[in-house]
């Protein structure tokens, strides 16, 4: 009873720790699917919510929802402004200069927060008081029930959004065929720098959640940025549903195997899960999206 007890708890953390690495990964696919490109700023993303988040609650005393809210929508419009620049060079440069211009704009993005917030890390209230609660032999905090709810809307609101708006078809159009888009109308540039957008909300939504457990640091987004592209690859880059399947079944594996075997590889387990991937099944468990650029 006691192993059943605490294989739960491992399952309960893996859950919650997965929904995180889906939203990440949601985003790459998101990027991957409009642009080709892999975008390893996608970490700093959800490090500058939650950064932010904290820093217009400490410093602008402004209400959590609001301070939330302000911070999905700045760190969205970072996001465009580098979908802007990558659109710029689109036509002009190779894939793997993009994905460089994108480790670039990480690098920068870290910088900046380092200078503005320091090195150390701050904490994000959670979102309601209250105990942990009890499931069977094993406990959940109430901040991860808001991740795991706050995730099925974000999962809930990119699919309606995606198969039931004309701006999400356009957006589907212009990443399977960028140039018949272009000649039905689609402003294919526009919905890169719309992509990049999203994405970055995407992003700050998973950090701000997550705070509140983890604490806001500037360096915070390379580990679950590098987590959330195993999990894109894991479900196939370029596919939604994948990226969500990728997250969760990344963030089970690696609680139970840092439970069951040892905590000093839980980061490990991710990157041998990636090259298991790569190696035995490159385009992941469920395939990404479909590109054609012809």
């Amino acid at each position: 009873m006691e192993l059943f007890n605490q294989i739960l708890q491992y399952v309960l953390t893996g859950i919650t720790v997965g929904s995180i690495y889906a939203i990440i990964a949601l985003g790459f696919s998101l990027i991957y699917s409009a642009t080709g490109i892999i975008n390893f700023a996608q970490g700093e993303f959800v490090m500058l919510g939650a950064m932010i988040s904290v820093a217009l609650i400490g410093k602008g005393h402004l209400p959590m929802p609001l301070a939330i809210v302000l911070a999905v929508l700045i760190t969205g419009l970072l996001g465009g402004l580098l979908g802007r620049s990558a659109v710029h060079r689109l036509k002009k440069a190779s894939p793997i200069s993009l994905i460089i211009v994108t480790i670039g704009a990480s690098t920068f993005f870290k910088g900046c927060a380092m200078i503005l917030w320091g090195k150390d890390a701050l904490p994000l209230p959670a979102f309601s008081a209250g105990d942990s609660i009890n499931i069977g032999g094993a406990s959940i905090v109430p901040q991860s029930l808001w991740i795991l709810g706050i995730t099925c809307v974000v999962l809930l609101a990119v699919f309606l959004f995606s198969e039931r708006t004309i701006f999400g078809k356009a957006m589907r159009a212009s990443a399977v065929n960028k140039h018949g888009a272009a000649l039905v109308g689609i402003d294919v540039n526009s919905m890169v720098v719309w992509a990049f957008s999203i994405s970055a909300s995407i992003g700050a939504v998973g950090g701000a959640i997550i705070a509140p457990i983890t604490m806001a640091s500037y360096d915070m987004g390379m580990m679950l940025g590098l987590k959330g592209f195993c999990a894109a690859i894991l479900g196939g880059l370029g596919s939604s549903g994948g990226a969500i399947a990728g997250g969760l079944i990344l963030g089970l594996v690696e609680s139970l195997g840092a439970g069951l075997i040892s905590s000093s590889y839980k980061d490990a387990i991710a990157f041998i899960i990636l090259l298991i991937i790569l190696l035995v099944k490159p385009s992941g468990l469920i395939g990404g999206g479909a590109r054609d650029e012809r």
